[in-house]
């Protein structure tokens, strides 16, 4: 209230003052409620983009990824001579000690010939057990004739991947693929029987998909 004179009540500035603090402190509060947003404890929500780059990497790795595939047939060939080798060095091995003791020496062909042809069986069976796959998360490995043998390799776990063709290798066109993997002495795991064509081929794949695991650092 005022007077004549024009002074003004201080009880009546008091209360104005309390109020329009309180108007104030009421105004903070608001923006604080206003301020609360899904950015506000540091979240974002997913968006169209996000979804795109996650089916474009997706769809990426799968590009690298195969189907179960066998190994070349060729690789017969190369097991089979070598098992022909031995048979034979075996044979003369057998010729010499059926000699020396006065042994009936057709003994030595018939044992040099049952190697051959049980080595020849066994190289038959151990092709058609080799089977390998490029899967999304590892290398898959399926081989063994006597002992049936399924490897995984992670490809968070392979330091490098390398292609070897020995000489007898390179006079039939094959080529092995040589997978080394984190704390491993020497190769992990070896895909024989690739022509040099495949084996580059899978090199590449593997390799992608390791710098993949790794969130792009090179192998």
């Amino acid at each position: 209230m005022t007077g004549g004179d024009g002074e003004r009540d201080p009880d009546v500035d008091s209360e104005a003052g309390v109020e329009g603090g309180n108007s104030t402190v009421d105004g903070d509060d608001e923006g604080v409620d206003a301020g609360e947003s899904p950015l506000s404890n540091g979240t974002r929500p997913a968006t169209n983009g996000d979804d795109r780059r996650d089916r474009s990497e997706a769809a990426e790795i799968d590009s690298y990824t195969t189907e179960r595939r066998s190994i070349s047939t060729t690789v017969q060939l190369h097991w089979g001579l070598r098992v022909g080798i031995a048979s034979l060095i075996l044979g003369v091995a057998a010729a010499a000690g059926a000699g020396a003791a006065e042994i009936d020496p057709v003994v030595a062909p018939a044992i040099s010939g049952g190697v051959l042809v049980v080595g020849l069986v066994w190289v038959v069976l151990r092709y058609r057990a080799w089977v390998y796959q490029v899967r999304a998360d590892a290398l898959y490995l399926e081989r063994g004739v006597t002992t049936h043998v399924r490897t995984l390799v992670p490809y968070v776990r392979i330091q490098h991947v390398d292609t070897s063709r020995s000489p007898l290798e390179r006079a039939l066109g094959l080529s092995t693929l040589v997978v080394y993997t984190a704390g491993s002495r020497g190769a992990d795991v070896s895909i024989p029987g690739l022509t040099p064509e495949q084996a580059q081929d899978l090199q590449q794949r593997v390799k992608e998909l390791a710098i993949e695991a790794e969130g792009g650092d090179a192998l």
